[in-house]
This record gives C-alpha cells, structure tokens and sequence, in this order.
C-alpha cells in the first residue's frame, strides 16, 4: 500500500501532462487506417516511447540541477545542442499551442453556436483572447484547474460510456470509410509519438520523488501505459458510436448521437481541458523567451502568443497536420537528443541505434507530408 501511495502523485502528474490534445486526432486517423494497425503502432511507438523516457530518467538521475531539456542536452553535448532543444522547444510549443486553438476554436464553437450563431474564426479569437489575457497575466493556479478539468472529461465519457452503450457497434472499429491507401500506413506516427510524449516532465517527477527516486523507472513505465489504455477506450468510444461519421476533433462526430446536454457536457469539459493546457503551455513557453532568451516579459508573451495565432490566420488550420509535424519532427528531434546525451553514459547500449533511425525516418517522412 506504501508503493502505491508514493507512486500515485507523481504518476498523475506525468500521465495527466501526456493525455492532451493529440487524444482527440486519434478516432479519425483509426478511421483511415484501420484498427489493428493503430494498435501495431502503440505497440512500437509506446515500446520505443518507454525506452527514450527510461533513457531520459537515467540522465536525470546522473546530471546536476539541470531541470529543462536545453540544459540537460548543453550539460551533456554542449552548446550546440543547447541551441537545437531550445528550438525544439520553441517551434514544437508553437505547433502544440496552434493545435489548441484549432481544436478549442472548434469545440467552443459548436457549443455555443446554437445560442449566438457565427463562424469558427469568431469562436476561435474569442478562445484566444481569454486565454493570452490569462497568460499575460500569469495564472498560477492553472496546473489545479488542469486536473480536475481532465478527470471530469473522462467522468463524462465513461457516463457516455454507460448512457449510450447501445449506440456502441464494434463492427465501426474495423469499418474503413472508404479512402484507405497505402500512402496513410505512417499516418498514425506523428500523432501517436506527440499523444504519448512527456519528456519535459521527467526531471519534475524526479524531483516529486525526492528520496524514492529508485522508482522513477516504475512510475514512468506505469505512466505511459495509463495514456495508452485511455486513447484505446477513446477509440472505441468515439468510434464505436460515430463510425463513418467520425471526424478529425472526434467529440464533434458525437452530436447526431447524444441527446444535446451531454454532448454540451461532453464540449464543456473538451474546452475546459484544451483551454487549460493552451494557457499551461503558453506559460511555459512565456518562460522559455523570457528566462533563456532573456527577452523582455511583455515582448515574450506577444511571441508566445502570436505567432501561434498568425500562423492560424494564414490558413495553418488542419490539426492532424499540425500535431504529426510536431510529434514527428521536433519531438523526434528531442528524442534523438536524448539518445545522443545517453550514448555518453551508455556507449555500449544497443537499442540507440534502431531506435535513433526511426526518428530519423520519422522526421524525414513528417516534414514530407506536411509540405504537400
């Protein structure tokens, strides 16, 4: 029972920070490619995940009060590298910001459409707004919110779960809809890798396990299993009651199905857990240009800010697209970092080699199809 009780905080804290937004790109991209091969996907990606996070648990343990992965990779490699995470960093946050405001804009808009009609763009600023406005100020508070916000989405899905179990056909899970073809087989990659990533959180839940730190490797493994078993019941969920009729922000596809309170339940807590992460995000990456790049605070938060919103205003408004580069490409450049910093404690590892060409692969196919 003791485990349990020093692994229970910590591993909240790392598997609540990975189930983010990336869950809701998940039912559509089953659509695509069919069910058993986004399965064969979590069972690599999740395998190969779990080892660049046990890796990165490793160094943390070994390098001295470097608690981001731009001092940890200076610290290890040298500035080079420093200078490659920060910009990671960087274009990954703006990337996973942007993917909150498509897909926020979106679940705001259907919720509230019915009582004030407009477009998405409109719903999209209004979401924006209240949000920069948030981070400009600062919200502390917002990890709290961020929680409790995730577990009452998932209350509410497990209570769609039992109120519409007759709607559930598993015949939906293994139905194509029509456009399946070769060309989608890497479609799942970057989805998946960026749905399953928390690396950033590795050296915060070392520090939660202060002198427990001997089950860092338990509570990462436990950690990353928790987001897998929670994407695979969105699947089926989603997918079971939607079918055909599944689209890329999944609780949308619900509405012709639900009665309307529980899918503005369903919206509600959708919005509230992508707002509340947009805001996290936006902090965190407000600190990166205020602290590293020693910015000023007010220019920090423009850029933070902005350049997210610009690049949706310039027709950057796909969001499978958004998340695989960013899974893909600059998680897989973070994962490449680490393997390079482990090469250093463990020349004699094996595994970094397959594991440094699938993200290399991975990067090269990502950066292809999102130009296309």
């Amino acid at each position: 029972m003791s485990l349990i009780r020093k692994l229970i905080y910590p591993v909240t804290v790392l598997s609540g920070t990975i189930i983010g937004v990336g869950l809701f790109s998940l039912p559509y991209i089953t659509l695509q490619v069919g069910f058993w091969l986004i399965l064969f996907y979590f069972l690599i990606l999740g395998s190969l995940v779990v080892l660049i996070h046990l890796f990165f648990g490793q160094l943390a343990l070994v390098t001295p009060d470097l608690k981001r992965l731009p001092g940890f990779a200076k610290y290890h490699l040298g500035g080079w590298a420093e200078k490659i995470a920060i910009f990671s960093t960087i274009i990954g946050g703006f990337g996973t910001i942007l993917a909150y405001l498509i897909i926020g804009g979106e679940f705001t808009k259907e919720l509230f459409s019915p009582i004030f009609g407009g477009e998405t763009l409109m719903y999209t600023l209004f979401y924006f707004i209240i949000g920069a406005l948030l981070i400009f100020f600062g919200i502390k508070a917002i990890a709290k919110v961020e929680l409790w916000g995730l577990i009452g989405f998932f209350v509410i899905l497990i209570l769609i779960f039992f109120k519409g179990k007759n709607l559930i056909h598993i015949e939906n899970l293994f139905i194509s809809n029509g456009q399946w073809k070769m060309g989608n087989f890497f479609l799942p990659y970057g989805p998946i890798l960026f749905s399953l990533w928390g690396l950033s959180l590795i050296p915060e839940v070392e520090e939660i396990l202060k002198e427990n730190k001997n089950l860092l490797k338990k509570t990462i493994i436990i950690s990353l299993l928790i987001p897998i078993f929670v994407y695979l019941f969105f699947i089926f969920l989603i997918l079971g009651i939607s079918g055909v009729q599944t689209n890329e922000s999944a609780l949308v596809s619900l509405e012709n199905f639900l009665s309307r309170k529980m899918f503005s339940l369903a919206l509600f807590f959708g919005i509230l857990t992508t707002f509340t992460s947009f805001i996290a995000l936006g902090l965190t990456l407000k600190k990166v240009f205020h602290y590293d790049l020693k910015m000023k605070k007010n220019l920090a938060w423009f850029i933070t800010c902005f350049v997210p919103l610009f690049l949706f205003l310039i027709g950057i408004k796909k969001f499978i697209p958004v998340i695989s580069f960013v899974g893909g490409v600059m998680l897989g450049i973070d994962g490449i970092l680490v393997l390079l910093m482990y090469r250093k404690i463990r020349p004699k590892n094996f595994l970094i080699y397959p594991l440094f060409l699938i993200l290399l692969g991975g990067i090269i196919y990502e950066i292809i199809y999102f130009l296309k």
